[in-house]
């Protein structure tokens, strides 16, 4: 027996094809309407129902390379299951490259959103309604905001044994957080539904970071895998290592200036190490940023220059450190050959 049509926003898509669809969202102050982007990919065989989105935050671009690399994946032939695809869900501030929607609320701060609430709250509940409840199982892809930088990672709340668990080790991130569901996001909401929900973290807001972008879209693949919607492990790469992180704390500019930083990405830090510098243009005065916690730096600032309390450099706590830093030295590895070679 043929597998029953998936349908989504009015339009049905019959096992065994794949199909792009315009959900309308608003319109425009010129009346030109505007439309939330999804792609529907319908296996034949019956499985799960996968959304894969990027874009919540408009000026967070990598999610949508991920998204559209992971379309042009040949091992979506033999698709089990349903994948729904949104490289952009905040067209609104993709096009005006914010992170934000007009009205500057942050949609990822709206669910489950309302008809008849602001512009967030009604972006969010026609997403929600149209497209996420629709989901068996989510991944959210995200960057770091403008000026800072995220060491790829999966942020997920873990219960031990869980769906949500078992999908985080299968993504193959360095670094897992374990973080707390907040009010009005995407995985709050999900979460709470029962839906298990990653959420992807790497790079920079408006920036194509190779290094995040390659790992993601293996990432994907590797869930989907774990998922059993494909099958099969591609070109037998094994899974790297993900270490969890028990929390994480921010390192604050101790006066206003011009950060001179000390530490990449994904160092091992102590606490009380110096982690840089700030200073006033003539250096007369100069402060030292030191490190929180013993840790590693997963997110970090990208602009030099910093006002007093400004958060500058995120370090993780991990019970196993010595593991995690070889978890971040293999995934580096991992990314070599280039990412060009990913196909």
């Amino acid at each position: 027996m043929a597998r029953a049509p998936f349908e989504l926003a009015g339009t049905r898509v019959v096992a065994g094809s794949r199909t792009q669809i315009d959900v309308p969202v608003a319109r425009l102050y010129t009346h030109a309407p505007l439309y939330i982007p999804v792609e529907v990919v319908h296996g034949r065989q019956s499985g799960p129902v996968l959304l894969v989105c990027g874009g919540i935050h408009g000026d967070e671009i990598n999610g949508v390379e991920i998204v559209r690399r992971l379309l042009r994946s040949k091992q979506l032939q033999s698709l089990r299951g349903t994948l729904i695809a949104v490289p952009i869900v905040n067209v609104f501030g993709f096009v005006q490259h914010s992170r934000y929607l007009p009205d500057r609320r942050d949609l990822n701060r709206c669910f489950p959103g309302s008809e008849s609430g602001s512009l967030g709250g009604r972006v969010a509940a026609l997403f929600r309604e149209q497209i996420v409840d629709h989901a068996t199982h989510i991944i959210d892809l995200h960057t770091g905001a403008i000026h800072r930088t995220n060491l790829p990672q999966i942020r997920a709340q873990l219960t031990s044994g869980g769906e949500t668990e078992r999908m985080a080790n299968a993504f193959g991130a360095p670094v897992i957080l374990n973080a707390e569901l907040r009010e009005g996001s995407l995985r709050h909401y999900a979460q709470n539904r029962g839906i298990p929900v990653l959420t992807y973290e790497a790079g920079e807001a408006l920036r194509f970071d190779q290094w995040a972008i390659t790992p993601g879209v293996r990432g994907v693949l590797r869930v989907m895998r774990r998922l059993g919607m494909l099958t099969g492990e591609h070109r037998r790469r094994p899974v790297p290592a993900a270490e969890v992180a028990n929390g994480s704390s921010w390192a604050r500019a101790p006066i206003d200036g011009i950060l001179r930083p000390q530490v990449r990405l994904g160092a091992r830090v102590a606490k009380g190490e110096l982690l840089g510098r700030v200073a006033d243009p003539f250096g007369n005065a100069e402060g030292e940023v030191r490190s929180v916690a013993d840790g590693i730096v997963i997110g970090m600032s990208r602009l030099p220059l910093a006002n007093e309390g400004e958060a500058l450099f995120h370090i993780a706590r991990f019970d196993a450190i010595e593991e995690a830093e070889s978890a971040i030295e293999d995934f580096h590895s991992s990314l070599e050959p280039p990412p060009d070679a990913l196909y």
